[in-house]
This record gives structure tokens, sequence and C-alpha cells, in this order.
């Protein structure tokens, strides 16, 4: 199984060519063949997964590659390779990308560009996959930047709206600023080490990068001198940052809701906002090298913090169903960020596991909603479990695992996030604490306010979504229940394949356990108190903490503080440059234009009326010569002898009166 590898990425992309060529003419106007592809995949990952149990749950080793660029002494080699990260990631990308393409068939059915969805829909899933695989960080950065073009495409899709071509433009730049950051960090370590192959990265951190200083003058600090691979991994982190949404360049990532609901779900569950937590895990040798390793993990594990914890103030006050769950995702990123950062490579990684699949459950869910409702705004919802009970069990199934309720899958990642917290870095711990209650808020707010009561808009018919979109659901719910169960203290699995140097799991804490399982019950207690039993009424608490819910309802001012400090800024630099190209540069090209039109004109007088004259003037002279020579000859005798006796005449004038 393990050489079919290379097909996982290969059949969505070639399956993305072919219904870009076909789409029309293919079955099911390409959904079906899209399907198939991502089901192969699929497969194929979960074969590996059954050989690897099979021989005792040993993640798999394998690589191929091959020479792609000799460059003097230094040989590129691009190629793919699989280890037990790896294949965590295959079977969440294959998983979550299979049941987004099923449920695309029902949610997209009727759009006239129905085929292109699908064919962008592919390309996504592949770039991701081949992310995945990839053995170097060069081949990485392409399929990171394929990624970025296949989220632009499908935020953009319905580009017929302007929010949704300015979302789509908006995602597109502000993860490119965080793309230069990685592209800095591997050029920096190419220069270190002569190479870009994982491999040959970690065998330097050791030796080259920890030992190596790098000097620089930061702003009222001044002079500092760090390891270099402690400025590669921060670099590389930008990269992170901007793909994963981590503030400040998490402001993207809510306007990309402006896409269908189903690029929502994958971008928020399995592909765009995981590819940078799996760059940090990916690369994290280089910043968890010898000694020095808390100075990069710090800074992922502050930028965590104040993610998560920024971004679920913002989701209380929301009214927008699909933008909660955004800033749920933006916050939940923010705690895989933390649980890396504290040094739980492998509770960081199961957070990304579990979430994948409880977040396309609610985001799919969302899109059931807005499907059945034709509205996003959960102010005029309410009531919908009676009409669409099949959404609303399994959206309440995802919801108890976002929130971290025993025993469903979010309870085991978070609280593993939460120990290894409480073990290296305390202050993430409660961190971590607050964003548990504030998640379990906002989501039983969000929940209360769309499923139960009674229908606000008497006018608004709700019906349950067709069973080729509800299915997907049942499956994610049942996920939302189990995946948990594969990295319990009794049945750590998962941390046999995904772990780093083979450290030992921290072991279980009840303490910390019941403190987690705390905070989200009085999350939980608080939505209900507010919105269900109304104990306190909303309009009470937003009189009360006004201050707050401006600031929350503003988003932080982020994007204000952002177009205030970069991108007026850059508008106004831009404005200055067009200017001095328009007046300067543009300028003296017309100059030397108007001053050569001139000239030439001079130039063209010059010969048409003196050059052209003089010669023409010699010819008319000599023409009219000829003309007077040939009145001369007239051919009669008579004329001959006239002349003659003329011509006598004249020369003996000549003679006489000389």
């Amino acid at each position: 199984m393990l050489e079919l590898t290379p097909l996982i990425p290969a059949l969505p992309l070639a399956g993305s060519a072919l219904i870009a060529c076909f789409g029309g003419r293919l079955p099911g106007q390409g959904s079906y063949p899209a399907i198939a592809t991502l089901a192969a995949g699929w497969l194929i990952a979960l074969g590996i997964l059954g050989q690897t149990l099979a021989h005792g749950a040993h993640p798999p080793h394998w690589e191929r590659s091959i020479v792609w660029a000799p460059t003097g002494d230094t040989v590129l080699r691009m190629g793919l390779a699989l280890d037990g990260l790896g294949l965590a990631m295959l079977l969440v990308v294959t998983t979550v990308s299979l049941l987004v393409h099923i449920y695309s068939v029902g949610y997209m059915h009727g759009d006239p560009r129905y085929p292109r969805f699908f064919s962008f829909l592919q390309l996504f899933s592949a770039s991701m996959l081949m992310l995945v695989l990839a053995d170097n960080l060069l081949l990485l950065y392409i399929s990171w930047e394929l990624v970025g073009l296949s989220s632009y495409l499908l935020i953009g899709f319905w580009f017929q709206k302007p929010e949704a071509m300015r979302a789509a433009k908006k995602a597109f730049i502000v993860t490119r600023l965080g793309d230069i950051g990685l592209f800095l960090g591997l050029l920096t370590l190419f220069n270190a080490v002569g190479s870009v192959a994982f491999q040959d990265i970690f065998a330097a951190v050791d030796a080259q990068l920890a030992t190596t200083t790098v000097s620089f003058a930061l702003p009222l600090i001044g002079k500092v001198v760090w390891p270099l691979a402690a400025v590669a991994a921060i670099l590389i982190f930008f990269g992170a940052m901007g793909k994963s949404a981590q503030f400040p360049l998490h402001v993207w990532l809510p306007d990309a809701m402006e896409g269908p609901t189903p690029v929502s779900a994958l971008i928020h569950a399995a592909t765009m906002v995981a590819a940078g937590v799996y760059l940090v895990a990916r690369m994290y040798p280089v910043f968890h090298y010898t000694d020095h390793g808390s100075l990069a993990l710090t800074f992922v594990a502050g930028v965590g913090a104040v993610t998560a914890l920024m971004a679920a103030t913002i989701g209380l006050v929301m009214n927008d169903i699909k933008r909660v769950l955004a800033y749920s995702t933006v916050s939940q990123l923010g705690y895989m960020m933390m649980g890396l950062g504290v040094g739980g490579y492998t509770a960081g990684m199961f957070h990304l596991f579990t979430h994948a699949f409880f977040k396309a459950g609610l985001f799919l869910g969302s899109g059931s909603v807005i499907h059945g409702t034709g509205t996003q705004d959960i102010r005029e919802m309410g009531g919908l479990a009676r009409r669409m009970p099949q959404t609303y069990w399994t959206f309440v199934l995802a919801t108890a695992a976002l929130a971290g309720i025993f025993p469903f899958a979010g309870f085991w990642s978070k609280d593993e996030i939460l120990l290894d917290a409480w073990l290296n870095m305390r202050w993430v711990f409660y961190v971590g604490l607050a964003g548990g209650v504030l998640t379990a808020f906002y989501m039983g707010r969000l929940v209360i306010k769309t499923f139960l009561g009674e229908p606000r808009q008497p006018d608004i018919h709700a019906h349950e979504s067709p069973a080729v979109m509800t299915t997907p659901l049942w499956i994610l719910g049942f996920l939302s229940i189990t995946a948990g169960l594969i990295n319990t203290p009794w049945n750590p699995v998962f941390h046999h394949y995904v772990s780093f140097a083979q450290a030992e799991a921290p072991p279980f804490s009840l303490a910390i356990a019941a403190a987690g399982t705390a905070a989200a019950i009085l999350g939980l207690a608080g939505a209900l108190a507010v919105y269900r039993w109304e104990l306190v009424s909303a309009s009470t608490l937003r009189r009360m903490f006004r201050p707050l819910y401006v600031l929350f309802s503003n988003k932080w001012y982020v994007d204000e503080i952002l177009y205030a400090l970069l991108v007026k800024p850059l508008f106004s630099v831009c404005r200055a440059a067009f200017a001095f190209d328009r007046w300067i540069v543009d300028g003296l090209v017309n100059l030397v234009g108007w001053t050569g039109l001139v000239l030439s004109r001079i130039q063209g007088w010059l010969d048409r009326w003196v050059v052209d004259g003089l010669v023409n003037a010699v010819g008319y002279a000599v023409r009219g010569a000829g003309w007077l020579l040939t009145r001369l000859q007239t051919g009669l005798a008579q004329t001959n002898v006239l002349l003659a006796f003329a011509g006598l005449v004249a020369l003996v004038w000549l003679l006489v009166y000389r």
C-alpha cells in the first residue's frame, strides 16, 4: 500500500484537470469522478493505516525522490515521504475532503458553474495532500502557494458578488504577507545547510543552526543576538500565522465565509488553516533546537494564546452563523499553536485531528441550516430543532466536542493541551481555561438561538436537507464522539504515530481534566442562563459591559488598526509612486518623445524643402534646358538654314564688336 502513496495527491490533481476540460460531459457534471478520486485516496490511506496497525502500530517510513535540479556542487532532490505525522494528516484531509465533496453534490445543485466548483475543490485537496507528503521545504512551499491559489479561487467562486471578490483578494494578500516570512526562512535554511530536504535540515539543527548566531537591531530593544535556528523558526512561523489565521494575520478568515459553505468547511477543517499548524509540527526540530527552543516556542505559544482569547471574545457577539464558527476556528487554531508552543507536539496535532471532524460537522451543519432557511443571521432563526432534527442533533454532537465535554473528541485533545501547558508554561494553562469557558458560552448561544425556542421569522419555512447532505453530517457527528478515543490514557494510538523524539506521553491528570470539563460546563451554563432561561437578559449584559461589547463587535479594531498602520500608508506610497511614475518617469519619457518628434519634423522640413528642394531645382533646370533644346530641333530644312544664318550673324557681330 505504501507504494500507492503518490496516487493520493495525483488522483485529485488529475481529476481537477479532467473536470476543467470535460466537466459538463462527465458523469454528474464532474462530481462523481471527483468523489471517486478522493474515495480512492481515502482507501489507500486507510490501507496504509491497517498495515501499520497489523505490525504493532509502528508509524510508516517511506520515501521516494528524484534528482530535480543539479546546481554546481548542490543537487536538489524532489520527492514524497510518509511518516506517522503525514499519515495522520492524510486521514484527516482525505476523510473531510471526501465528505465535503459528497455534501457539495446537494449544496451546489443547480449552480451554473457546478463543474468548475468541483475542479477547484479537487485542486484544493490535491495541493494540501501534496503539501503533507512533501519531503523537502521547497516542494512544501510550492504546494503551500497552490493551496493559497485554490483558496482564492474558491472563496471568490461567486465572484459576481462584490463581497466575495473582496474577501478572496483579502485572503490572498494577507496570507502572502506571511508567505514572505516563510520564503525568507526557506532561504535562510538553504543558505546555512545547502539543502532544502527535511532530513538534511534536521540533521544540521544542533551542529550548525543552534551554534551559528545572527545579530540585528530591534526597535526599542537594540542589538540582539539569536541563534540562526530561532531566526529561521520565527520566519517560518510567519507563514503559519498567515495560513492558520494567527493574530494579527487572522483578519482574512472570517471574511472567507463569502465562499460556498462546503469551501468554508474544507478551509476551516482540513486544508488551508491546518497547513500552518502542520508546518510548525513538520519543522518542529528547528523550533525545538537544543538549549534554545524556549525562544521560538514561547513566541508560538504567546501568539497562539492571544489569538485564542481574542477570537473567542469576538465569537460571543457575532450574529452570522458562519462568522461565529469562523472565529471559533481562529480560537481553536490558537489552541493548537498553544499546544505546540508549550512542547505539546502530540497534543497540538491531536487537537488538529479531532477539530477537523467536529468543525467540518459544524460548518456543514450551518450550510444545512442556510440551505433550509435561506438566511445566515441567527437572530432570524429559532425553533429549527423541530423542523431540521437531523441537522440539529449532529450540530449538538459537534458542539459538545468543540466545547470539550466528556467523552467527546474535543475533551481528549483539549485536556492534553491543558496538561502540557500546566507542566511547562502555567500561564498558558489559565489562558486555555478562559478560552474553554468562552468557547462553550458562544457555542451554547449559537445552538440556543438557532435551534431552540420559537421561530422568530414566521415567513421562513425551514426544511430538512436531502440525504446527500445529512449523511456526511451523521458521519462527522459519529467522528465527533469517537475520534478522541484513539489517544486516551489506556489507548494512546495517536501518540504512537505522532510524537516528537519518541517522547513519553504525560500521565493522565484527573484534576486537569476536571478543570477543563468545569470550564466547559460553566460556559454552557452561562449560555443557558442568558439565552434559554433568561435569568439575565442579553440586553442587560450589553448595557453593563457596553465598552467590551463595542470592542468585541468591532473585532478589537484590528482591521482598522491594520488599515491605519499598513493599508493606508501603503496606499499613500502607491499614490506617490504613481504620481512619480506619471509626472517624473513618464514625463521624462514623454519629453524625450516630444523632443524627438519636434526634431524629426524639423528634419523632415529641411529634407523636403532644402535638400530635396536643391535636388529638385537641379532636376527642373536640366529638364527645362532639355525642353528648350527640344524646341531647336523641328526637322524642317528651313528652320535649320535659319538657325545657321542666325548663328553666322551672331558670330560676325562678335568678331566686329568684341
